[in-house]
């Protein structure tokens, strides 16, 4: 039901080795128009990541890049701004990614769901998670706009992905009616039992695709109401 990592990953990544030179890590920026890349190991282990904000620690990416009058956004020169004072100054003299690169890098997996990685990005403050596996091997890589292609899915799949939801439920259904328009879902029908309606649309609710559930639904007997009142208390 949940939408993970795996469906809406690129897996055509922009890497460099950690040995790669600083203008090899320039150029990947540019020729990819990306504004980081995951930085791997020889056994193909994401070991940290490097970025325009790491490479503009160095003067010369400046000028070499962007000319004189660049100046880099607000978040990258406060990123180079606060924190240990040492580390803009052994930036500037690194010279491989491995040595310019932040690390270790916040990564993710493939069946991790895309709320927890959108979660996971907004916490580390970062645009997009290296994806790896097991091992610490790269396979893909997920960005803030992957995850928002999750909404934009066509209604007549979220359609699809409702129906197989509401088959999963136990309980029979009358004239069962099942409507979306820009992923808000709408459901009517009249099932035997009060607790399996209430189970169809929580379980709606859950598909990442949906943003809204109007539930419609009637039931010919309310379960609910004849369960025992447990009184708390001493």
């Amino acid at each position: 039901m949940r939408t993970t990592v795996q469906d809406v990953m690129t897996t055509d990544v922009a890497v460099v080795n950690q040995n790669a030179s600083f203008h090899t890590v320039a150029e990947q920026l540019i020729d990819r128009e990306v504004s980081g890349v995951p930085v791997l190991d020889d056994d193909n282990r994401v070991v940290g990541v490097v970025s325009e904000a790491d490479l503009l620690a160095k003067q010369e990416f400046k000028e070499s890049y962007y000319g004189d009058g660049y100046r880099p956004p607000l978040r990258a020169r406060i990123r180079h701004t606060v924190g240990s004072e040492g580390n803009g100054f052994y930036k500037a003299l690194g010279e491989t990614a491995g040595e310019l690169m932040t690390s270790p890098a916040h990564t993710t997996t493939t069946d991790t769901p895309v709320v927890l990685a959108a979660r996971q990005m907004d916490k580390y403050g970062v645009k997009r998670l290296p994806v790896v596996d097991s091992g610490g091997r790269l396979v893909g890589i997920v960005s803030r706009r992957d995850l928002i292609k999750v909404f934009l899915r066509p209604d007549t799949d979220i359609e699809r992905q409702v129906r197989e939801a509401v088959k999963a439920v136990p309980g029979d259904v009358a004239d069962l009616r099942i409507t979306v328009a820009d992923a808000v879902v709408t459901l009517s029908g009249t099932y035997d039992e009060h607790s399996h309606a209430i189970a169809v649309v929580r379980m709606i609710e859950r598909i990442d695709s949906v943003v809204a559930v109007h539930d419609e639904l009637k039931w010919k007997h309310d379960d609910i109401a004849d369960l025992p009142v447990v009184w708390g208390g001493a």
